[in-house]
């Protein structure tokens, strides 16, 4: 499924922390890594920036980069088989057009990184890269919890029934095959979002059959799962989507995250850019972002 992982690196431990992850998924896989480095050409401008024909400052830039891919080659087996390369360029664009040009199939990335000008694993960056991206991007920040330890046992598949979240279910459901993970299906009723003013109540009829629909929707992914000889579960839950997933991470150890940048409008949506992005600048756990409409690599 996965035959190439890139990691971008700028030597931060948010951008270590996203290599040990894609050392495991090539693992998992069998596949070659792509470690990158990218000299953000457009920084040297301004009276704080580089000129571009300082050679010095030039060499210091590409050495820094180079260091920083030594790092994460340094946390790969040696029974990898890897690629890296210095890139040039504005930081997003020339992730995405490598990836593109080496038929990238998972990126895995840091979601905070350097701040000035050289800068570029950063949140804004990261998410730009999710967006546009056509493989899957698994983020992650450096922090205790998300430490790669053992396998990932537990993978976290959110919900909404809609076409735009089977990319990042068929993903999930993917890895966690291959990891023999136990698979948990979550569907939120966004009363939140329905609660347009403390005077709403919402009928309860409506709040039946949200849940009726949710319940379908986890059941029938569980199903997927049970037929690949996993473990499964469902859960309903009621809330605000974005705090609600964090909280079930944390409630039930999740190890992966694996949801879709859109999903449906309107009072049932969740799975929406702002909230994905949302999971992924808070979740201590790494979350793996599929645009909608994309399909894991056959």
């Amino acid at each position: 499924m996965y035959d190439t992982v890139l990691v971008p690196t700028d030597g931060s431990d948010h951008a270590l922390r996203a290599a040990e992850h894609g050392r495991y998924l090539a693992d998992l896989f069998d596949a070659t890594v792509h470690v990158v480095s990218v000299i953000d050409e457009t920084a040297g401008t301004g009276p704080f920036g580089l000129a571009g024909d300082d050679a010095e400052a030039a060499n210091r830039l590409e050495a820094e980069a180079e260091a920083a891919i030594d790092t994460v080659v340094g946390v790969m087996d040696e029974s990898f088989e890897i690629q890296r390369e210095v890139l040039r360029g504005t930081p997003a664009e020339a992730i995405l057009g490598y990836a593109d040009d080496h038929g990238i199939d998972f990126l895995a990335m840091g979601t905070h990184g350097r701040t000035g000008v050289q800068r570029y694993v950063t949140g804004s960056v990261t998410e730009s890269v999710v967006r546009h991206a056509r493989a899957p991007v698994l983020t992650v920040r450096s922090v205790e919890e998300s430490r790669v330890e053992g396998s990932y046992d537990e993978v976290l598949l959110p919900t909404d029934g809609s076409e735009e979240a089977g990319g990042a279910i068929e993903h999930g459901l993917r890895i966690a095959e291959f990891a023999d993970a136990r698979v948990h299906v979550v569907n939120v009723v966004d009363v939140v979002g329905l609660g347009a003013s403390p005077e709403y109540t919402m009928p309860t009829s409506v709040l039946e059959d949200l849940e009726s629909a949710g319940e379908s929707a986890t059941e029938d992914i569980a199903k997927r799962a049970r037929d690949t000889g996993l473990e499964a579960t469902t859960t309903v839950r009621h809330g605000s989507p974005a705090r609600e997933l964090l909280d079930y991470t944390t409630e039930f150890d999740i190890d992966l995250v694996a949801m879709g940048t859109a999903g449906r409008s309107g009072i049932g949506r969740f799975l929406l850019g702002s909230t994905t992005e949302r999971i992924m600048r808070h979740a201590d756990v790494p979350v793996v972002a599929v645009n909608a409409g994309e399909s894991p690599t056959e």
